[in-house]
């Protein structure tokens, strides 16, 4: 064997030169064949029966991965002699054999012995190697069938975004040819019971994170408008969201009592120490039901969902005979664009690929959105209807094309559309902060009066223009949304505290004192807490220190209280808690008809059992994939950095249903009685 013309012989041995037998330097392994298929045992690459090595540094796996992609150089007269010399003798030049990719057949691993085609590749130096084909071939074979179990299923093709999907991929590679994916019965009884106790388990550590930052119920509600109505339970910590169960509450909408008590069932199963706010929708009974709790447990909160609350406020503002026109002005534009396909081209040309339309958030968002997104491609919306293609085209003559080119050219549109952009902006940025199940609860506050001071200022402070909007905010605010939580986490987040440009109102510091007494269970946490309040004004100890001052502005409020908060623990610990909750659960966008057949009064209990249990892993893993994808929330909120044209959390893909649920059909005999 010549060993010293090829780099593999660094990182394995000859064991037998009769055999071209090798030992990899890594793992030990053994291998017949010389060192061709050592190369694809170090890079990683399974062939036929080759084990990819476990041991292998990356760095080496690289380098020998490179080789094997690099085509081989044809071969010199004198080169072809000496490989016909060694074939006559029977035996292989391990040079030639290890030069480049060959057929993947030209090697029989029973004997190690390799056939002339490995020892005469191709002449021409870019040619594809003829193993890549293979595998390209194998690769397109294995597309094909995954895709024919995705049509032949109905499976959605939004399930290949999965963050599951290709992790799937890669654990069956790693079992190799042979693996037996598992069967229905398997599917539908061990599997489903082994993943939900992985859930499970997940709880327990979620439990652990309660006790230190507190965590939020969010219960979520829907009515089909007629008899049906279903109330969902989650519950929202900075680890992320855990769905608990769903609840059918036909007939007891209006039920205060009743409501009460399923609240009071739900916090006492999270665990009363755990819990400090409970949100619910703003509905008459869920807000008096909300009222009983904290009369009841009065160190809890009760509160609103914001988000639904300012998505309300921009309805309001919506209704407005001004605002509405333009708003179905700009919806005249876009549906128009939308619905040919050459102009939406044009469209999309000129702006760069930027869209006007979002997908559905919620109706008055979208409009707004919308329009705001109209207001900045002003120029490249005017440019397209006087652009040589559009003049040419059959388009530019219809009547329908003349309508919207007037609408895009009449000062009345824009100067509205202008405005109410302004207007509805602040309330927009808004929104898209506490949108999420991100702990921004240190930043509504503060959030909604900048939004207020903004507005006034769009109209230079004249009150007949700006007080109309106010009232508007102030209603909603006011009346529904405000509470000392909201008020004791502004005051608590040192970003606003320490910010000599912004006025800590008496509502603030008296709602923050109202809440320390509600969380100060005991008499001994009020006299710690009134010891460490003026350490915590007056920045003394660590938290004036030069990383404290500078983690203001950079940290989120809670990591920033975990962080310097150290000398005052008390207050610390009620900080943390208030400043790591959520504010709103509008984002989440759960498919109601797969709670419905939950609560399917036709179904038998074990076969309810059993979709109940599939229903808990569906949905538990569906949020596991938002908390790996959403962004990190390490640090601090700044209000005028908030960009709306960014992806929303509300965006994302509604839960998909549980398209087959005929496994409950055929569930084993001993599991078909009825209760």
């Amino acid at each position: 064997m010549v060993r010293g013309r090829d780099a593999c012989w660094e990182h394995c041995v000859l064991v037998d030169a009769t055999k071209q037998k090798v030992r990899c330097n890594y793992c030990q392994r053994e291998f017949s064949g010389g060192v061709y298929r050592m190369k694809f045992h170090l890079a990683q690459i399974k062939n036929k029966d080759i084990v990819p090595c476990t041991e292998v540094p990356i760095d080496v796996r690289d380098h020998i991965q490179s080789i094997l992609s690099t085509p081989k150089k044809p071969k010199t007269p004198k080169k072809h002699k000496a490989d016909q010399a060694a074939i006559s003798n029977g035996q292989q030049n391990s040079s030639s054999a290890s030069g480049g990719l060959h057929h993947s057949h030209g090697y029989s691993g029973q004997n190690g012995i390799a056939c002339p085609s490995l020892l005469f590749p191709l002449p021409s130096p870019c040619a594809q190697p003829i193993v890549d084909d293979g595998k390209k071939q194998k690769q397109d074979d294995a597309d094909r069938k995954l895709a024919i179990f995705f049509f032949q299923n109905s499976i959605p093709f939004s399930a290949a975004k999965s963050m599951y999907y290709q992790d799937m991929v890669d654990a069956i590679a790693q079992c190799g040819v042979g693996y037996k994916a598992p069967t229905h019965e398997k599917l539908r009884s061990t599997l489903l019971e082994k993943v939900k106790a992985d859930i499970h388990n997940d709880y327990k550590k979620y439990r652990d994170e309660w006790k230190e930052t507190g965590c939020t119920v969010l219960c979520d509600n829907w009515s089909d408008g007629r008899i049906g109505s279903l109330a969902v339970f989650s519950v929202a910590c900075p680890k992320g969201t855990l769905f608990l169960k769903s609840v059918d509450v036909s007939g007891h909408e209006d039920d205060s009592t009743y409501l009460f008590e399923l609240l009071e069932s739900v916090v006492l199963e999270v665990g009363l120490e755990n819990v400090v706010q409970v949100m619910t929708d703003a509905s008459a009974g869920y807000v008096c039901a909300g009222r009983l709790l904290t009369a009841r447990y009065s160190f809890l909160f009760w509160s609103p969902c914001v988000a639904y609350c300012i998505d309300k406020m921009l309805e309001d503002i919506g209704r407005q005979d001004w605002v509405s026109t333009v708003l179905e002005d700009a919806k005249t534009i876009t549906q128009y664009i939308y619905s040919h396909a050459w102009i939406l081209n044009i469209m999309r040309k000129l702006t760069g690929g930027k869209e006007l339309i979002r997908p559905k958030i919620t109706r008055f968002l979208t409009d707004f959105l919308s329009l705001r997104s109209i207001v900045m491609q002003e120029d490249n919306l005017k440019h397209m209807f006087s652009h040589s293609e559009w003049l040419s085209s059959m388009y530019s003559r219809r009547p329908d094309a003349q309508a919207i080119k007037s609408l895009l050219y009449s000062d009345r549109f824009w100067k509205h559309a202008h405005e109410a952009v302004s207007v509805s902006e602040p309330l927009v940025k808004l929104l898209r902060m506490v949108d999420g199940d991100m702990p921004a609860m240190g930043y509504i506050y503060e959030g909604m009066e900048s939004a207020k001071v903004v507005i006034k200022a769009y109209y230079k402070g004249a009150e007949e223009k700006y007080l109309p909007i106010w009232e508007i905010i102030d209603r909603r605010w006011n009346m529904k949304l405000h509470s000392s939580l909201h008020a004791a986490a502004a005051f608590l987040n040192p970003s606003i505290s320490y910010n000599p440009n912004l006025k800590k109102d008496l509502r603030m510091r008296n709602g923050f004192q109202e809440a320390m007494l509600r969380l100060a269970t005991t008499d001994k946490d009020k006299m710690e807490i009134t010891k460490e309040i003026p350490t915590y004004i007056n920045a003394e100890g660590a938290l004036g220190t030069d990383f404290a001052i500078l983690g203001r502005t950079l940290n989120a409020p809670g990591d920033w209280w975990t962080s310097y908060g150290y000398e005052i623990p008390t207050l610390q610990k009620a900080a943390m808690r208030i400043l790591s909750q959520p504010c709103s659960s509008l984002w989440y966008r759960w498919n109601w008809s797969t709670f419905q057949n939950i609560h399917n009064k036709k179904q038998n209990r074990v076969k309810l059992e059993k979709f109940s249990d599939l229903v808990f892993v569906h949905c538990n893993l569906w949020l596991k994939t938002i908390f790996r994808h959403r962004e990190a929330k390490s640090g601090a909120v700044i209000y005028d950095e908030i960009d709306c044209s960014s992806e929303w959390p509300s965006e994302i893909e509604c839960l998909p249903p549980l398209m087959d649920d005929s496994w409950l059909d055929d569930l084993p005999l001993q599991c078909r009685r009825s209760p």
